[in-house]
């Protein structure tokens, strides 16, 4: 299968689970290229000091984004609270790109970030099937972290890259 070209948004104190989840798509022969930041703790406490601009951030976000087909939000236990998340979803939105939501363990839907339930094509569970689903469009479910359906809060769209 041809690799997918994603940008994976997260908690950076969910890194690992970054490589756990191209691992898991990986074993099923479905190979994603991940365009996501990724900070070493010293320039995450660089950021967090303000020593880098918001402008800098960005631009480097914006582009990494540009290169993916689909945005793909892992939702843990904090990702509601990260401002760059909520940032990096509605760029998506303005770019164009599919909007993935995927629950970590722990995930709740009191974790979905706003701008995820706002421009969200679907939300599904950590498993390997539901998430390349949702990647390629087959399937704009949004679900409960038990698997359970719930309703979209938005009126999602029909339009894909």
């Amino acid at each position: 299968m041809p690799a997918k070209n994603v940008f994976i948004s997260h908690h950076h104190r969910d890194d690992a689970r970054v490589d756990q989840f191209t691992n898991m798509l990986g074993r099923g022969d479905y190979q994603v290229r991940n365009s996501s930041v990724r900070m070493k703790p010293a320039n995450e406490r660089r950021v967090e000091q303000g020593m880098v601009k918001d402008a800098t951030i960005k631009r480097l976000l914006r582009m990494k984004m540009r290169w993916a087909s689909t945005v793909v939000v892992l939702i843990g236990p904090q990702t509601h609270t990260r401002r760059w998340v909520n940032w990096e979803i509605e760029q998506a939105k303005l770019l164009g790109k599919r909007i993935v939501g995927v629950y970590l363990h722990g995930g709740t839907e009191a974790n979905v970030p706003k701008a995820l339930d706002d421009y969200g094509h679907s939300i599904v569970n950590w498993h390997p099937k539901s998430v390349v689903d949702a990647i390629e469009g087959k399937d704009n479910r949004f679900e409960k972290p038990g698997g359970d359906l719930r309703e979209p809060v938005h009126e999602g769209t029909t339009s894909s890259c």
